[in-house]
C-alpha cells in the first residue's frame, strides 16, 4: 500500500465512526427534547391534579365563604405546595383577587394569568409568565352546592424548576450517549481489524486494480483453472476450464466434472492424465489452507490431446526404429554366418540357411497383406510381431483374420485401436515366461436384423483385467504401467464410444479384449457426405 493512503478498513472505520457519532449526537438531542416534552406533560398533569383536588376539598369552599379566606387558606395551601412540589398554589375570587400566594405581598392583588376558560367552568393549563417567572399552571373553578362558581384555584410549576429537573437527567442521557459511542467505536474498530486482515491492508483502488488484473489473468491464461471452496462448490471457473470440461455457464460443483475428476476429491494430484469425451487432459490439484483452516482446492487443467497424439506417433516411429535396429543387428549376425559358411566351403548350406529365414519372413508378409487390406494396419501388425519377439512374447495373427478395409474406422483410428490393444497385451504377457499374444481383425456379416460389424479381438497369456479395473480404464488413463493398463486403453474406450461400438473383456478361458464397431451407420454417413 502507498504511504499516506487509507486502507479500505481504515476508510470503513472512519466512515462508521462518523456515522455513529452523528447518529448518537442526533439521538442525544432528540432524547433531551423528548425528556423536556415528557416533563412538560407530566407537569401539566400534576398541576391539574393538585388544582382540581384543592378545588374539590370542602374546606376550600368553606374558607372562601368565610369573612377572612386568607387566614384559613394560606397555611393550608403552603403546606400542600411543599408536599406536592408546586411553586405556587393560588386561591382567588372570580374577580382575580388573590386569597393565597407563595409571596404574601401578592395576596390581595390581582391574578395575572388567564381565567376566562375557568370562569366558563373548564379546567385548563397554560404556560404563562407571572410574578415568579415563566411557569406551567392549571386553573380550575370552585363551585358551591348549586354549581355556581364562587372561586378559582391555580397551581403551577416554574420553568426554572422544570429545567432543573431536566438538568438532573442530562448526565444520564450524556452518559448513555457516551457509552453507546464507546461500544460503537469499539465494534467499528474490531470490524475494521477483521476487514484489514481479510483485505491484507489494501486500499480500495489497489483492490480494484487487483480484481481487474485477476479477472484479466483468469480469462487470458491457456490453462483451465477451477477453485473449489470447502463446500465443494466452484468459486472460480475460467473460460478455458469451461471449454476443456464442456461446462455450461452458471454455477459449477465438483459433481459437474467428468467422473474420473470427481473422484479426486480434496487430494493432492500431480500431472495426472484424464480422458474425456474428445480430449486428453493433464490435471494438477493442490490444497489451499490458511493456518489449520481448509479453504478449498485449486485445480489446473492443460489440454494434452495434440501432444499425446504426437507422442503416440513418436512412440510408433521409435518402436519401428528399434525394431529395424534389432532386425539390422540380427541380419548382420545372419550375414556373418552365411559368409563364414561360404568360407568353410559349404555354399549349399549357406544358401539354404539364408533362404529359409527369408522365406519365413516373406511368408508372414504375404499372409498379412493377403488377410489385411489396409497397408498401414498390416505394417503395424508386422512391426508388433518383431516388437513382441524382442520382449520374449510370441505374437501371432489368427487364421480368422480377414479384413478388406478398416471401415468404418479411418486408417489412423484403426492403428490407434489395434496398436494400443496389442501394446497392453504385450505388457501383460511379457511378465510371464513363454508369453503369447493372438490378434484377430475381421468383418462380421451376421444374418439380419443384426448389423455388420468390425470385430477386433486381442488375447494374451496375461492375468486379464477385472471388471472394476476395466471400467476405471474407460474413465481415465493411468500415468504408470503398474496395472498394465496405460493411457492407450482409455483412448480405445473413447474411440469405440465415438463410433457407437462396444468393448468388453474376459478372463476365461484366456485373457482377451474384444471390440465390435457397427459398419452400417458409418457407411450411411459416408454416403450422405458423398452426396
Amino acid at each position: 500500500m502507498k504511504k499516506g493512503r487509507l486502507t479500505l478498513a481504515g476508510q470503513a472505520f472512519v466512515l462508521q465512526l462518523f456515522v455513529v457519532v452523528l447518529v448518537i449526537a442526533i439521538g442525544a438531542v432528540l432524547a433531551v427534547f423528548d425528556a423536556r416534552r415528557t416533563s412538560d406533560r407530566t407537569t401539566e398533569q400534576e398541576v391539574i391534579d393538585v388544582a382540581a383536588t384543592m378545588a374539590l376539598v370542602p374546606s376550600t369552599l368553606e374558607a372562601v365563604r368565610s369573612a377572612d379566606p386568607t387566614a384559613r387558606l394560606q397555611a393550608v395551601t403552603e403546606a400542600i405546595r411543599a408536599q406536592t412540589g408546586m411553586d405556587f398554589i393560588v386561591v382567588m375570587a372570580p374577580d382575580r383577587t388573590r386569597y393565597t400566594h407563595t409571596n404574601p405581598h401578592q395576596i390581595g392583588l390581582h391574578f395575572s394569568g388567564t381565567i376566562d376558560r375557568a370562569l366558563a367552568g373548564e379546567t385548563f393549563t397554560e404556560t404563562f409568565t407571572g410574578t415568579l417567572g415563566p411557569s406551567i399552571r392549571a386553573v380550575t373553578p370552585v363551585r358551591d352546592e348549586s354549581g355556581r362558581i364562587v372561586a378559582l384555584v391555580s397551581a403551577g410549576v416554574t420553568r426554572a424548576r422544570i429545567s432543573d429537573e431536566l438538568g438532573n437527567q442530562l448526565p444520564k442521557i450524556v452518559g448513555a450517549a457516551l457509552a453507546g459511542l464507546l461500544f460503537a467505536a469499539a465494534g467499528s474498530f474490531l470490524l475494521s481489524r477483521r476487514l484489514r486482515r481479510q483485505t491484507h491492508g489494501l486500499a480500495p483502488d489497489e483492490l480494484r486494480v487487483m480484481y481487474e488484473q485477476h479477472d484479466a489473468v483468469l480469462h487470458s491464461i491457456h490453462e483451465g483453472l477451477v477453485v473449489f471452496g470447502a463446500n465443494e462448490a466452484a468459486e472460480v471457473v475460467n473460460d478455458q476450464a469451461r471449454r476443456l470440461l464442456d461446462l455450461s455457464d452458471g454455477p459449477v460443483c465438483r459433481g459437474d466434472l467428468p467422473v474420473s475428476m470427481q473422484r479426486l476429491g480434496g487430494a493432492v494430484v500431480r500431472d495426472e492424465m484424464h480422458v474425456t469425451g474428445d480430449r486428453i487432459l493433464l490435471v494438477n490439484q493442490d490444497i489451499v489452507r490458511s493456518g489449520r483452516h481448509l479453504l478449498g482446492t485449486v485445480m489446473t487443467i492443460r489440454d494434452h490431446t495434440e501432444l499425446r497424439t504426437v507422442m503416440g506417433e513418436l512412440d510408433s516411429v521409435r518402436g519401428l526404429a528399434d525394431s529395424l535396429r534389432a532386425q539390422a543387428h540380427e541380419s548382420a549376425n545372419r550375414l556373418h554366418t552365411v559368409i563364414t559358411m561360404v568360407e568353410l566351403g559349404k555354399p549349399e548350406a549357406a544358401v539354404q540357411f539364408a533362404t529359409a529365414e527369408l522365406e519365413l519372413s516373406q511368408n508372414l508378409i504375404d499372409r498379412l497383406l493377403a488377410a489385411v487390406g489396409d497397408p498401414a494396419l498390416a505394417a503395424l501388425l508386422l512391426g508388433k510381431v518383431n516388437q513382441a519377439a524382442e520382449r520374449g512374447v510370441e505374437l501371432s495373427i489368427s487364421e480368422d483374420t480377414a479384413l478388406d478395409s478398416t471401415a468404418p474406422l479411418s486408417a489412423h483410428e484403426a492403428v490407434t485401436l489395434v496398436g494400443n490393444l496389442i501394446d497392453n497385451a504385450i505388457d501383460a504377457a511379457a511378465d510371464r515366461g513363454g508369453g503369447w499374444v493372438e490378434v484377430m481383425v475381421r468383418h462380421q456379416d451376421p444374418m439380419p436384423p443384426r448389423r455388420s460389424t468390425l470385430l477386433v479381438r486381442v488375447a494374451d497369456s496375461g492375468p486379464g483385467m477385472s471388471a472394476e479395473v476395466f471400467a476405471r480404464a474407460a474413465e481415465r488413463g493411468y500415468t504408470t504401467k503398474s496395472d498394465h493398463h496405460g493411457l492407450g486403453l482409455a483412448l480405445v474406450h473413447r474411440l469405440v464410444a465415438r463410433h457407437d461400438g462396444v468393448i468388453g473383456t474376459e478372463r476365461a478361458p484366456e485373457s482377451a479384449v474384444t471390440v465390435e464397431i457397427p459398419r452400417d451407420t458409418a457407411n450411411i454417413e459416408v454416403r450422405q457426405e458423398q452426396s
